[in-house]
């Protein structure tokens, strides 16, 4: 994953272990603070995040065409900021992953995973709102 350092703008690749960590860029030596956004995901991707990271993800499988997801996009943006450092929030486009669906038996969107140590903790469809996915990423973390 590619991170961009604040300070000096100058473009960093971050190991799928460290996105949930503060880093250092390699030119100015300033912080680069944990994701807070939310990650759009492929399946090698979410493969390689799942197994390293050593915080719970909330992945969020969803589609462009999907009212109730683009509905539901800001409260996920504010889960990922507001846990930054203690949760990922990956991104998952159906319709460009359809295995990514199979594997997690994903019949509709949204669909909320949430895994932890590459586990499967919780998996809900529907829209909900941040207050109830952070409760579930803190619960995961507490497991």
């Amino acid at each position: 994953m590619i991170r961009t350092c604040a300070s000096c703008g100058t473009q960093t690749l971050i190991d799928g272990e460290h996105l949930a960590e503060i880093g250092m860029c390699g030119t100015c030596q300033g912080l680069l603070p944990p994701a807070s956004e939310p990650i759009e995901v492929d399946t090698a991707m979410l493969t390689q995040v799942t197994r390293v990271t050593r915080v719970p993800i909330l992945v969020v499988f969803e589609a462009p065409w999907c009212g109730q997801c683009r509905k539901m996009a800001p409260e996920v943006r504010k889960v990922a900021k507001s846990m930054a450092g203690k949760a990922l929030v990956l991104r998952v486009d159906t319709e460009k992953n359809p295995e990514l669906s199979a594997r997690f038996h994903i019949l509709g969107v949204p669909s909320l995973v949430i895994l932890n140590q590459g586990k499967l903790v919780l998996k809900q469809g529907g829209a909900v709102d941040s207050p109830q996915m952070e409760a579930w990423l803190l619960s995961s973390a507490a497991k």
